[in-house]
């Protein structure tokens, strides 16, 4: 059997990063920067107010209760040229620029709220309520670098520093190919023999969560041929594709009988539990990555935290390597074959992990109750409670 570092290893040699792509940065959400960002003025780009209130010279205001005269109203957004003299004050709004001879702001609530006249209660310290130019970003500051992943507050500087488009590494479209004469589409009716395909729902939210754009494209019945026929269908759209089932070792295998005689696919037992038959190529005139899970639930998402994120990672132009993990203490026995490497799914909380009862690779809703997989190595076969163990958290 082969190694799981080692097929990680395969995929991670032979998937590629998606071309970078100019996008608005209204589609940029979720996307990897493939540039540097830097700003092109300060920002603020002037002296602003923090706060509604009175733009004044500090020392004006240190004896209050002070009464002084207001000479100008300074809206946010107004171009004018407005100065502050001695013993005089302006009312100003959120944003606007602070007057020339004026260092400080008192805030509308610490005064009488007069428009010709105002009451000052508060003396306000030299910078009081000031945004300072340059305060957030000077001139030709970086404000974010090549291989962010791009999320609201990074749309927002974005837009702060004038960019309008941005050069991104995009959302790898993975499309999700499920198998099986048995599964009927959830919302209709069962008949004999038959069970409600999950594995797509699954493998597509997976893809999103990971930074992809998922598309299911439906069932596919156990004849090879209809197989080829919708993946060509679906190889124009994709940057990827993911089927799930038909590559175990028995008969009516319709991936393996489709995709073996084409000698691009390699299909494999590696040494893992649950999850042992895998396969991986390259499709199409583009070499699309196509991942070809197990059919079995649990082991087709093991599958996909294993090899198919960290490929998702790589394509985006992002560091990609064996899921991050912790360390924790179980709170109970585990067991594991021989050979191969066990992911157990477990509730992982406060330092300690408890595997979940039920860990069949068909029993979903265990699988939909943990939060963690519990790895144990190949050459351990039993731990005691209270053993120190490696976590990998979803």
């Amino acid at each position: 059997m082969k190694a799981v570092d080692r097929h990680l290893a395969d995929i991670l040699g032979a998937v590629r990063p998606l071309a970078p792509m100019e996008v608005d940065i209204e589609n940029a959400l979720g996307t990897v920067l493939a540039e540097d960002v830097a700003s092109p003025m300060p920002l603020p780009p002037f002296d602003n107010s923090a706060m509604d209130g009175y733009a004044v010279r500090a020392e004006d205001v240190a004896a209050a209760p002070v009464t002084l005269p207001v000479i100008e109203d300074v809206a946010a957004g107004d171009g004018g040229v407005y100065a502050v003299g001695p013993g005089l004050v302006a009312r100003i709004m959120t944003g606007a620029p602070v007057p020339a001879g004026a260092d400080a702001v008192v805030p509308v609530e610490w005064t009488d709220g007069g428009t010709a006249r105002v009451t000052i209660n508060m003396p306000a310290p030299f910078g009081n309520a000031i945004r300072r130019a340059g305060e957030d970003v000077e001139a030709g500051d970086l404000v974010l670098r090549a291989g962010t992943r791009i999320g609201p507050a990074q749309v927002g500087i974005l837009a702060g520093v004038g960019r309008r488009q941005v050069i991104v590494r995009p959302r790898p479209r993975v499309v999700v190919l499920s198998t099986g004469a048995e599964l009927a589409e959830p919302g209709t009716p069962l008949g004999p023999g038959q069970i409600w395909e999950s594995n797509s729902f699954m493998l597509a939210a997976a893809v999103r969560q990971a930074g992809g754009d998922g598309f299911r494209a439906g069932v596919v019945t156990d004849d090879p041929r209809e197989f080829l026929e919708a993946l060509d269908n679906q190889l124009l759209r994709a940057d990827a594709v993911i089927t799930s089932g038909g590559v175990s070792m028995g008969a009516y295998e319709p991936v393996k009988e489709a995709l073996a005689p084409l000698g691009k696919v390699a299909f494999e037992r590696v040494a893992m539990q649950p999850g042992m038959p895998q396969g991986f190529g390259l499709v199409g005139q583009d070499a699309v990555p196509i991942f070809t899970l197990p059919g079995n639930p649990v082991s087709s998402f093991v599958s996909f935290v294993l090899f198919v994120k960290p490929a998702l990672l790589a394509m985006q132009g992002l560091p990609a390597g064996p899921p991050p993990t912790v360390r924790a203490v179980t709170s109970a026995p585990l067991r594991s074959p021989e050979g191969k490497r066990s992911f157990l799914r477990a509730v992982l909380s406060g330092g300690v992990v408890a595997p979940v009862h039920g860990q069949g690779s068909h029993q979903l809703a265990a699988l939909a109750s943990a939060n963690a997989l519990i790895v144990l190595p190949e050459d351990v076969t039993q731990l005691p409670q209270g053993a120190e163990v490696e976590v990998i958290p979803l």
